[in-house]
């Protein structure tokens, strides 16, 4: 792997292991050149997904951008990192193995929603927010209520 500080061809791998859910392998690297250490994390990579938006663009599923936006809903809650991982981890898998290489961004939408509704019901209505695209003070009330519905 080249090196992502000095760009040398021949880093070397001084420890991996398993991430908390098996899902991946963490790896410590290093560069002699450099000097510089990081992380990276080798995932099975069972199929493309494409992802279809409402607008009928497709564009190639990033893990990345799906765990970006699981992290702004749940910014200053307190829900730790592993945990986040684990919710994408559970989400791509569920999305690998539908056995669809096209999937639209609103099942994404959804499979995030469900998620979150069981992580932390603040994050829930953050990102519900923006999915759903509240416009006023009123949808955030409906959208409450009806969470409040629920749990009666």
């Amino acid at each position: 792997m080249r090196c992502p500080f000095c760009g040398h061809e021949d880093t070397q791998v001084k420890d991996s292991r398993p991430t908390e859910d098996g899902a991946a392998i963490r790896r410590r690297r290093f560069c002699p050149a450099c000097g510089s250490r990081w992380t990276t994390f080798e995932r099975v990579h069972l199929r493309e997904l494409i992802v279809v938006k409402s607008n009928g663009h497709k564009e190639v599923f990033d893990r990345d951008k799906l765990a970006r936006s699981i992290r702004i809903a749940v910014r200053k809650r307190p829900v730790d990192e592993e945990k986040v991982e684990r919710v994408v981890n559970s989400i791509q898998r569920r999305l690998e193995t539908m056995g669809e290489s096209e999937i639209p961004s609103t099942h994404i939408g959804e499979l995030v929603m469900e998620a979150l509704a069981s992580v932390d019901q603040v994050a829930y209505v953050r990102f519900a927010s923006v999915y759903r695209n509240f416009r006023e003070a009123k949808d955030f009330e409906d959208f409450v209520g009806k969470l409040s519905g629920e749990a009666d």
